[in-house]
């Protein structure tokens, strides 16, 4: 993205940290407030929106960063306010006592930094991963004919792209979210012109000739994003999406965050609530890259079975005798 549409605020010290966190404290019956509006909408509601619950999260991290000044995202903040199952009055209650702490203080709390830097504890991954792929997408932007976005969920990266690229986008996803999304980004006013939509299910369809089908070019050097995505799917899925990721263009690049099997099989209370929040929503983490140190090398080893080359490549999590890493953030190569 841009430099105009970045804007790194200030964290703010101890001092900055003590109010933000005294203003918060005395709001919180407010956010509490607001939190029960907002899920008992979703209950009501029930899976009847066809929305991707796990896709609300990403883009509301987003909305806040916008909102905070950290990273300025005016599609998904006129997303977010649209999005059905997020009643207005739940979101601005939820949001309203950490933006005005922030306005009061300028402190900014670490989950919505922009850009993200230091450990990523498990708490802020979807968050701290913006940065992560906002830095692929810069980096390979000039030299790619094509993007991808994998999942798109409510991703909004294709419409922040400079109005003067010559790359063609597409957004691949489940047939219902992407169906709300669409009729979302009209009601919100983002034009959407210059995004091609490609509805596919990855564990039942092949996607590659939809997406072809719909213009796409597999001879093309192209960048492919999956984000928040690989750990919802079961292996055979993962590995057929990556073998087809490796019959595009030479030069073609995917880059993607994951799981290991750490959170799929760890009984610690965090992921334990992890499993049972994202089964509730009927979409349980399937996939885990084997957690065996070093995890790196077995993230290469599964590339290198689908025909791809690891490239950069981030660790989440400690990998010592007792404890093993549980995530990533990697690219990976068409070579």
């Amino acid at each position: 993205m841009n430099e105009n549409d970045q804007k790194l605020a200030s964290a703010g010290g101890p001092v900055e940290a003590t109010v933000f966190y005294i203003f918060s404290a005395l709001l919180f019956p407010v956010t509490l407030t607001g939190y029960v509006i907002w899920i008992s909408k979703g209950i009501l509601m029930g899976n009847t929106s066809g929305v991707s619950r796990t896709a609300q999260g990403p883009l509301f991290a987003r909305w806040l960063q916008h909102n905070l000044g950290t990273r300025r995202d005016e599609p998904a903040n006129r997303l977010m306010m649209v999005l059905p199952g997020v009643p207005p009055l739940g979101l601005r209650l939820v949001a309203g006592p950490l933006l005005l702490a922030h306005r009061v203080s300028g402190y900014v709390p670490k989950a919505f930094r922009y850009p993200f830097e230091g450990d990523i504890p498990m708490q802020y991954e979807a968050s701290a991963r913006q940065t992560f792929f906002d830095i692929v997408v810069d980096r390979y932007l000039a030299d790619i004919a094509q993007l991808v976005i994998l999942g798109a969920g409510f991703d909004t990266r294709a419409f922040r792209l400079p109005k003067d690229t010559s790359v063609r986008s597409f957004e691949v996803d489940a047939p219902k979210t992407q169906a709300i999304k669409c009729a979302m980004l009209g009601k919100a006013g983002i034009d959407s012109a210059g995004v091609t939509f490609v509805a596919a299910d990855f564990e039942k369809e092949d996607w590659l000739i939809r997406l072809v089908d719909a213009g796409f070019d597999t001879g093309k050097p192209t960048l492919f994003l999956w984000e928040g995505v690989i750990m919802y799917l079961d292996r055979e899925a993962v590995e057929a999406t990556l073998r087809k990721i490796a019959g595009t263009a030479k030069g073609s690049v995917v880059a993607f965050d994951y799981f290991t099997t750490e959170p799929l099989e760890s009984q610690t209370l965090y992921w334990r609530y992890a499993r049972a929040t994202t089964k509730a929503a009927g979409e349980p983490l399937k996939f885990g890259v084997d957690s065996t140190p070093p995890s790196r090398e077995r993230l290469a080893e599964l590339l290198r079975s689908c025909s791809l080359s690891l490239g950069e490549q981030r660790t989440l999590g400690q990998e010592t005798k007792r404890k093993r890493a549980w995530g990533g953030f990697a690219t990976a190569i068409v070579k």
